[in-house]
């Protein structure tokens, strides 16, 4: 649960920031966009692998 929170914090916190540089100059939130997306796969690849769960032989 803690850790579901702290991610919806940080999506939220990076959409006020993309959306607070949308008002100023939008072609940079759109390039600031982009790079938080590879950055957010990256970690999402970074992670251990899921365990493979064992297959019962009966």
């Amino acid at each position: 649960m803690r850790t579901a929170a702290l991610h919806l914090l940080e999506l939220l916190f990076a959409l006020t920031v993309l959306y607070g540089v949308a008002l100023v100059y939008v072609p940079a939130a759109l390039i600031l966009g982009g790079l938080a997306g590879v950055v957010a796969v990256e970690r999402a690849l970074a992670g251990p692998p899921p365990i493979a769960r064992k297959e019962r032989r009966s």
